[in-house]
């Protein structure tokens, strides 16, 4: 097996150490004898949507998500389309994530987005939503981590534990299903109790710091439903010992009660 993983603007979208996710995602599919290719795309540069299992874009300052913006819709987005529909895994995180979007409104400017998903997001008056954030996943993307009890706090139900700082407050449309139901933070918007978005295997949140190091068993799941694009099925993965991780999540998780 070998996971194939493309980074979208890796020198432009790269802020708040999120590129410690693909990192991530490679040693545990080296520590399980999972290959993994690491591609990357950057302005002007087009891709096959049939080459990568998984695509990440992480997020940028906004004078480079302008940029970044208009070279999607010029060069990326019908391969981004293709592969969503193909069943590829997209993790975008927080200016990769308003990109997905209808647009990212900037006051009197309008930054027109991929239109992936229906969602739009606004800069509005008021402080920026900063601060430790947990959420409570849909169950179907918990998938073995549900049974298990991975990363649970009680109950059994696994929690995703990360870290939030945007300005744009994010509104999903009647089409659109969030990534989970907040726990403790801001989530989207401060206001709807509701964080990230889902489409198939697409995510894309707010939460850096940077995410799946936090989350070994969401970092399981985007590897084993990027293998089963070409392999038919979820592949089992050998279990690690995971015990440095989870110490990572515990302190997430306390770090946001106490927020």
């Amino acid at each position: 097996m070998e996971l194939r993983l493309l980074a979208l603007y890796p020198e432009q979208m790269n802020i708040y150490a999120d590129r410690g996710n693909i990192l991530f995602l490679r040693r545990r599919c080296e520590w399980r004898g999972i290959g993994f290719e690491l591609a990357s795309a950057g302005p002007r540069e087009r891709f096959d949507p049939a080459a990568h299992d998984l695509i990440y874009v992480g997020g940028g300052q906004d004078r480079d998500q302008r940029l970044v913006a208009a070279d999607m819709l010029e060069t990326k987005r019908e391969a981004l389309a293709a592969s969503v529909d193909d069943g590829a895994v997209v993790l975008a995180v927080c200016g990769g994530y308003q990109l997905l979007g209808h647009s990212y409104q900037l006051g009197d400017e309008r930054i027109a987005g991929l239109g992936l998903v229906d969602l739009e997001t606004v800069r509005e008056p008021g402080p920026r939503l900063i601060g430790n954030v947990a959420i409570e996943p849909a169950a179907d993307l918990a998938g073995r981590a549900l049974a298990s009890g991975s990363g649970g706090a009680g109950g059994g139900s696994p929690v995703i534990a990360g870290f939030e700082n945007h300005g744009g407050r994010t509104h999903l449309g009647p089409g659109a299903e969030p990534l989970g139901r907040v726990l403790e933070g801001h989530g989207n918007n401060g206001r709807d109790g509701l964080e990230g978005v889902r489409r198939a295997n697409l995510i894309g949140t707010y939460l850096h710091g940077p995410l799946l190091p936090k989350n070994a068993w969401l970092a399981d799941r985007l590897i084993a439903l990027a293998l089963a694009r070409r392999a038919g099925a979820e592949p089992e993965l050998a279990p690690l010992d995971d015990a440095l991780e989870a110490g990572a999540h515990r302190s997430a998780r306390a770090a946001a009660r106490r927020g």
